[in-house]
């Protein structure tokens, strides 16, 4: 072995047994059956996409696959100034996404292109459905815990509006508010509260705690199933833009997606 900075061989028997003949031999060919592996893989790749142009049926299952990526737009990249290293990242980075995003395809079931936009249509009006009704389950807790508050602090004040019928004449009655004046505050806010919202029967503290319970858990069920739908949607993003790109077609507008939770 010759390295550059070198004038004279280093033996195979001094770097010792990783280097004599027999490895090297193995890891040649070892490297060759990795070649053309891969150049088997490129040819393969090719038919697949033709596959999907023709529209042809293929069986559908659940696509269980969590590396799946965008392909990166080359051709932009290079105008952005990217150099020869990232180019050639790229391009065995699209090569694994494009066999991910075929193999994808596949297992989804679709039998051309645009079955696969209708999929997106439908799995973004899913999502957007999902996360109404969480909102509304959100809305319906806070309103259940603003409605559990107030009780409570009406409730405290109970003692102080008593002592208030207890009182003999208005001179009286002046004199006691003023000095319970904080407490009156807080019950003729909570008084409010309720005239506002419609409430003529006080619920108790203990069923309130029930039913935010419920609400909480029902809350937890709901952001798990528009979390799954939105990953859903994602995934068939993803899966759509790649497939927008290998087959050359013009993307459409993606539809803005909600702020993240």
């Amino acid at each position: 072995y010759l390295t550059p900075d070198r004038t004279k061989p280093i033996t195979a028997r001094k770097l010792g047994d990783d280097f004599d003949k027999a490895a090297v031999l193995v890891l040649l060919t070892q490297n060759a059956h990795r070649a053309a592996e891969q150049s088997k893989a490129i040819l393969e790749y090719p038919a697949a996409v033709k596959k999907l142009s023709q529209g042809e049926k293929t069986t559908k299952t659940t696509p269980a696959d969590n590396t799946l990526q965008r392909m990166v737009d080359r051709e932009a990249k290079r105008a952005e100034g990217k150099g020869v290293g990232y180019d050639r990242w790229a391009a065995k980075h699209n090569l694994k996404q494009m066999a991910a995003t075929v193999t994808a395809y596949q297992q989804y079931g679709f039998s051309s292109p645009e079955e696969l936009d209708e999929a997106c249509s439908a799995a973004y009006t899913a999502m957007r459905e999902s996360l109404t009704e969480l909102k509304q389950m959100e809305k319906t807790l806070n309103g259940k815990k603003e409605l559990q508050r107030q009780v409570l602090a009406y409730s405290k004040t109970r003692p102080v509006r008593d002592g208030l019928k207890q009182q003999k004449n208005a001179k009286a009655k002046a004199a006691y508010r003023q000095k319970y004046e904080s407490d009156f505050i807080i019950a003729d806010a909570a008084a409010r509260y309720f005239r506002e919202n419609g409430i003529s029967k006080l619920p108790s503290y203990k069923a309130l705690q029930a039913e935010i319970e419920t609400l909480i858990q029902e809350k937890n069920s709901g952001y798990n199933d528009y979390r799954a739908k939105r990953e859903e949607y994602r995934r068939l993003q993803t899966v759509k833009g790649n497939i927008d790109q290998i087959l050359h077609r013009e993307r459409k507008p993606v539809k803005r997606q909600e702020q993240e939770r």
